[in-house]
């Protein structure tokens, strides 16, 4: 699929966003716990998509 710079900026930014939350909110659960599990790995997919958007826009330019 194509999207459009602005497109790519918005998610990027939204990503970002949840990404911090998630930072934020992983600090107050029990660590080895299932939620601390699930969180740890949203948290990592969040940076690969931050990164595959960013290789995206790169060839955009």
């Amino acid at each position: 699929m194509n999207y459009l710079k602005e497109e790519l900026e918005e998610a990027l930014k939204a990503i970002k966003s949840t990404i911090d939350k998630c930072e934020k909110a992983i600090l107050k659960l029990k660590e080895n716990s299932a939620q601390h599990t699930l969180l740890s790995r949203r948290i990592k997919a969040f940076h690969i998509s931050v990164n595959l958007i960013e290789t995206e826009m790169s060839h955009l330019e």
